[in-house]
């Protein structure tokens, strides 16, 4: 007894009570690799205004290939809010309501695309995931689910006002993009109704130029005054520890998704300045 208490006491006392640790949140990150939760897991944005608004002739030639490439590739489906979300926002913001109940409001729009997109795609094992739901995610992969859910991320009345304006800075995209960052995805891809991103939206201009590849430090220097993405998920890239590179391709096109899901370089990647690489490699 009293040699195992010897033995004990000789033990390191490594990790022991870290939140004494007065250097603990001065220094910051501790450099050691954060695990990847669903590392073989492809996240994908389907855009509510640019895909979902369209009805029937937009979705459902999506939804088809997305349920050919459920065979080879573990997705999970966000949807973004679109145009009626926009309507909200606008009374929103002429009725005065401050940022937070704003983004309350913005909940219900992406939900309802996504509980639709749940039913169409039920008999292909569609379900959906509500945000306390995310620890059922690999019992869903396990019984070859397809689970869907809204892009809008639940700040709600605790959302953080914006340099400018009361819009919520932390939209469908925000969501998305932590969502994947959180999960430590295989990759992140952005369906729009663009073949990427441009110098300036190509329906208005019919001057600007396609970019196929930049890095998130050259685009917010550009400072566009139309981005394809909402302007935080580049500034949260920067301080990343996964998702340091997404996809942005046209899903109005068909084959397009599986080209992207397949690594192939299609529609504008972009990256943080370590360079850009393919799915099968980085994740």
């Amino acid at each position: 007894m009293k040699d195992q208490t010897i033995l004990r006491q000789k033990q390191p006392r490594k990790n022991v009570e870290p939140l004494l640790d007065p250097n603990l949140f001065l220094d910051g990150d501790d450099n050691r690799e954060v695990i990847r939760i669903l590392p073989d897991i492809n996240v994908i944005k389907i855009g509510g205004q640019s895909v979902i608004d369209r009805g029937r002739a937009a979705v459902y030639p999506l939804l088809e290939e997305i349920v050919a490439n459920k065979k080879n590739h573990k997705l999970l489906l966000c949807a973004g809010g679109g145009t009626r979300a926009r309507h909200a926002y606008g009374i929103a913001m002429d009725l005065d309501l401050p940022t937070g109940v704003i983004a309350a409001i913005g909940q219900a729009t992406p939900r309802q695309n996504a509980r639709m997109l749940q039913m169409l795609l039920a008999k292909h094992g569609g379900v959906h995931l509500l945000t306390d739901d995310f620890d059922k995610l690999p019992l869903y992969f396990a019984l070859d689910c397809l689970p869907i859910t809204s892009g809008m991320p639940p700040y709600d009345y605790w959302e953080k006002p914006p340099e400018k304006g009361r819009i919520p800075p932390n939209r469908t995209d925000s969501g998305t993009y932590l969502t994947a960052e959180f999960l430590g995805v295989r990759s992140l891809i952005f369906v729009k109704d663009e073949d990427g991103l441009y110098t300036d939206d190509p329906k208005k201009n019919a001057h600007a130029k396609f970019i196929p590849t930049i890095t998130v430090q050259a685009l917010l220097e550009m400072d566009l005054g139309d981005l394809i993405v909402e302007r935080v998920v580049l500034e949260n890239m920067l301080h990343a520890k996964h998702i340091r590179q997404l996809q942005i391709i046209n899903g109005l096109k068909p084959g397009t998704l599986t080209r992207a899901l397949n690594g192939e370089h299609v529609g504008t990647i972009i990256y943080v300045d370590e360079g850009p690489v393919s799915p099968s490699t980085h994740y």
